[in-house]
């Protein structure tokens, strides 16, 4: 920020969540507001469950053009809202608010930018059998927005959380009305799909630094022809990411994801189209910095 003018005209942008610390958005975000030569700033507020309400209301006081919502508030902010985008309100959260004169709209590009991330390689979900691991706030939106694309999903999740990838299921089924299976994930249940699928998507944590020596997959379950996605973004390339591409399969890593849900806010808020390239290169800067020894959140912000 040096020789930055801050004044009475600056326009504030920010991130709400808990923890906040290791959060690549700010740095993405202030690169791409002095390329383009906007007058706005982004910080990050770390803010606990039960301030939530009164973070929503200052944003309102304060005129805070827009706010990222990270965990664990991206399903409680809805309460606080004046309206909701379609594709949030069918997801039932949100991760990014724009205040429009006061009033506060909520949208999920967290779904959307996982969308951008698989279509700019020339990856389309429609008619795909996707796999998807995990039931939690990633695999919530990306389950959402494949189905609504047309998608063929089986979501599988580790025992512990079989009920929650059971109810996610069934809310995608009745919503969309199409089936949607949740499994247990186990060697036996991913032999069985992975065979047919098309894209399997990791949603899950695991592999993220510091234990980059895990995997939610098999190497010898992986093959050509098969994309995978692993939302994961610390490191750049996870062992699933490896393994994957020396069995010949398309590879889609989680920075992308980060990137493009990062790039649509700011389009919500400015009015501007982002330099998507400059903020993945200040994102790859940062990863490759103090990120390597201080794992982030396991969930993008």
């Amino acid at each position: 920020m040096k020789g930055r003018v801050i004044s009475g005209k600056t326009r504030l942008c920010g991130l709400i969540g808990d923890p906040v610390e290791h959060s690549m958005s700010p740095v993405m975000h202030n690169a791409a507001f002095k390329k383009i030569g906007l007058d706005y700033l982004y910080l990050p507020f770390r803010v606990k469950k039960e301030a939530l309400g009164k973070a929503i209301e200052g944003m309102r006081a304060l005129n805070i053009k827009g706010l990222n919502v990270t965990i664990p508030h991206k399903v409680a902010v809805l309460r606080f809202l004046d309206k909701l985008d379609p594709l949030a309100e069918k997801i039932g959260a949100v991760n990014t608010i724009v205040n429009d004169a006061g009033v506060l709209t909520g949208y999920n590009t967290d779904a959307s930018g996982w969308l951008q991330a698989l279509l700019e390689r020339g990856v389309a979900p429609e008619g795909k059998n996707i796999v998807i691991l995990g039931a939690g706030g990633a695999a919530r939106a990306i389950s959402f927005i494949l189905a609504e694309r047309g998608a063929r999903l089986v979501i599988l999740n580790r025992p512990s959380g079989l009920d929650g990838a059971k109810k996610l299921a069934n809310r995608i089924s009745r919503i969309f009305t199409k089936e949607v299976e949740a499994l247990e994930l186990n060697r036996e249940n991913l032999a069985a799909v992975l065979g047919k699928a098309d894209i399997l998507v990791n949603a899950t944590s695991v592999g993220m630094s510091p234990e980059t020596d895990q995997t939610p997959v098999d190497a010898d379950r992986l093959r050509s022809g098969l994309t995978v996605f692993d939302i994961v973004y610390n490191p750049i390339k996870t062992r699933l990411l490896r393994e994957a591409e020396m069995a010949g399969a398309e590879i889609i890593g989680g920075l992308d994801m980060l990137v493009w849900q990062g790039a649509l806010a700011f389009e919500k808020w400015t009015g501007q189209k982002a330099p998507i390239k400059l903020m993945k290169e200040a994102a790859i800067k940062l990863l490759r910095g103090s990120l390597e020894t201080h794992p982030p959140a396991p969930f993008p912000s």
